[in-house]
């Protein structure tokens, strides 16, 4: 397998002593409640409030600039002690932020990664054992009798749209512009972008060229969702669109106009093995030799820190409770296998994308 150095370190032998893998275990075991005080220190403004107030809070201020009881406030309070997200002044028992709670305050990925679990993953992961065993998405019933939850995402809670998309946007929008600018350097005209979700490659992709046209494939769902998002914008009279299942084998991909290159986002990870064979084989049926597909997925093994590494196993997880039950975020040896396997050929893989997470594996027929 694919590693980079970072993680050879750690994933190549035992990084903790045994005390220390035994207080991990303990902060695991109580996981699910600690990410609930976590989201709660935001949500009721706790954090804020400590940001702001450097010199601290006793629990009778932040409970009087909250509104929550003086029994509510110590619960919390505690909690986040004792998982060090705050400090206190043993003089005058007045908190402070700590090291972790800034974290959980100002990094935007964390931010994204906490709503996205809690309204779109918490509930559904607690069948997470039936979907794994049945290779069926059984934490989607949570919003209702779907098969994947790309065909429900356009009926869900608006809460739920809000922090699905904040998390799939956040962790694509990075990159766009040093993908644009590979996928310029062999002068596409007509982009075909599969899986193109709401359009924001799209416009990215017209805004910067004037002479590009983009084509995006998706299911109506999706394509409804485009339109409506790229309502009245510059340019957009230059992204079209294609209605299609792509979970369908034999539909095959347009051919109304010649395309100069593939653009997959963030999208070969919501499919099968075989279904990424299928998928592959089918596009390719429709470029030269001398043409391209361009896909930029998050490679697990391929990061540069066993944080980013974490977060993207347990995104696999996402994929098998809750969107489709057989997909997941892949690895190098994996991916480059399926590729293979449909007839095609890794020209080169260019790594660090964006905020760094991404990479984009250029392919010919």
């Amino acid at each position: 397998m694919h590693l980079f150095e970072n993680l050879k370190k750690v994933f190549t032998k035992e990084p903790y002593s045994a005390r220390e893998a035994q207080e991990i275990a303990h902060i695991y075991s109580w996981g699910p409640v600690l990410f609930q005080v976590c989201r709660l220190m935001i949500k009721y403004g706790i954090l804020q409030m400590l940001h702001d107030n450097r010199d601290g809070l006793t629990q009778e201020e932040i409970s009087s600039r909250t509104g929550l009881s003086a029994y509510a406030v110590k619960c919390l309070m505690e909690a986040s002690l004792t998982a060090h997200i705050v400090l206190i002044e043993t003089d005058n028992d007045k908190y402070r932020l700590g090291k972790v709670g800034w974290f959980l305050l100002n990094d935007a990925m964390i931010r994204a990664d906490i709503d996205f679990n809690h309204d779109v993953n918490y509930e559904g992961w607690f069948v997470l054992d039936k979907a794994l065993e049945e290779g069926r998405p059984a934490g989607l019933k949570h919003f209702g009798d779907w098969t994947t939850l790309y065909e429900a995402l356009s009926s869900l809670p608006e809460e739920v749209q809000k922090s699905w998309f904040g998390f799939d946007h956040y962790y694509s929008d990075h990159s766009f512009d040093e993908a644009l600018a590979l996928i310029s350097a062999n002068k596409t005209r007509n982009l075909l972008d599969v899986g193109g979700n709401t359009g924001r490659f799209a416009m990215r992709c017209v805004e910067a060229n004037p002479e590009i046209e983009v084509t995006i494939c998706d299911l109506p769902q999706q394509i409804k969702l485009m339109r409506q998002a790229m309502a009245g914008k510059a340019g957009s009279d230059r992204v079209h669109a294609v209605e299609m299942n792509l979970l369908d084998e034999k539909t095959a991909f347009p051919t109304d106009r010649r395309y100069d290159a593939i653009w997959m986002s963030q999208f070969l990870d919501c499919f099968s093995e075989q279904q990424i064979v299928s998928i592959l084989r089918r596009a390719s049926a429709i470029l030269d030799d001398d043409n391209r597909f361009y896909i930029m997925e998050t490679l697990w093994d391929r990061q540069d820190y066993v944080p980013a590494a974490m977060s993207l196993t347990m995104t696999s997880l996402y994929f098998t409770a809750i969107a489709n039950g057989n997909s997941k975020m892949y690895n190098t040896d994996d991916l480059s296998r399926l590729i293979h396997e449909a007839g095609l050929k890794i020209e080169t893989i260019h790594d660090r994308i964006g905020n760094g997470g991404h990479s984009i594996i250029v392919v010919k027929r």
